[in-house]
């Protein structure tokens, strides 16, 4: 499937939207860095009565903050781990896991096991800096804080975490891995029922994603108005699902051109 430029959008669609979905690494941010536009195209959306809700493989103890401090309804975070809202009314947390407490703390100890075995069979990569705010997964990095390991070695992380039954996904900066069937998408579903009280594929059409790698191929592949910025043309080819839209500028740059088109 070839990406369309975002600057074709049909007009008659942009009314529709009323639920904008992003990932949060080299999405919104371009190098670790929140640009400007991108936060005020996160007030923008917000002031014109689209929900948006972060997306995105990033810890517990950061989703907690976005949740309270960000202008946005809702995250998903650790990949599909776990949901936060925050009610500004209620001064109020709702947290909600895909797995009990217990749960999580038993694949903890199976993830310390394999995080050694990852340790020392790829040299390069390190646990994610990010890792003592994680709740459920194990974040293992290969371009954030360390130069970028090469794709066998990205490959060898995952096949690593899969011999052990663990699901995994490579982001443009992280492998994660965890134990569970969830990923991305089953809990935005759960999200949307429970909070939105609808049922997510039935509003498909007026909901936009944006991401860029591929831990959001489930995202993609669900939408039909998913949106890519820029820079997933770096691993187009490790996408078998690609979204049906791309934008011209890369990460937060991106993103908020895509904003600006939607509404001007």
């Amino acid at each position: 499937m070839v990406m369309k430029p975002i600057k074709d959008f049909p007009r008659g669609k942009k009314s529709a939207i009323t639920y904008l979905l992003t990932d949060i690494d080299d999405t919104i941010t371009c190098e670790g860095r929140i640009p400007a536009c991108a936060f005020q195209a996160l007030e923008d959306l917000s002031k014109a009565g689209i929900k948006v809700i972060p997306i995105t493989g990033r810890p517990a103890g950061w989703c907690d903050h976005i949740a309270r401090m960000w202008p946005v309804d809702g995250i998903v975070g650790e990949n599909g781990a776990f949901y936060f809202v925050y009610d500004i009314h209620e001064k109020k947390m709702n947290r909600r896991y895909f797995k009990t407490d217990q749960e999580r703390e038993k694949d903890q100890i199976k993830l310390t096991a394999v995080k050694h075995k990852i340790l020392q069979s790829v040299p390069g990569c390190i646990v994610s800096v990010d890792q003592p705010y994680r709740e459920a997964d194990l974040a293992i990095d290969f371009a954030e804080d360390v130069p970028p390991l090469s794709k066998p070695d990205i490959d060898k992380i995952v096949g690593i975490f899969e011999q052990d039954g663990a699901s995994a996904k490579v982001s443009s900066i992280h492998v994660n891995g965890w134990f569970g069937s969830y990923d991305k998408l089953s809990m935005t579903k759960i999200m949307f029922k429970e909070v939105f009280k609808t049922d997510l594929d039935a509003i498909k059409e007026t909901i936009i994603f944006v991401g860029d790698s591929p831990n959001d191929e489930p995202m993609f592949e669900c939408f039909p108005n998913a949106v890519g910025v820029a820079n997933i043309l770096s691993f187009q080819d490790r996408l078998t699902f690609k979204p049906t839209w791309i934008t011209k500028g890369k990460g937060g740059i991106g993103f908020a051109q895509l904003v600006k088109i939607l509404i001007p």
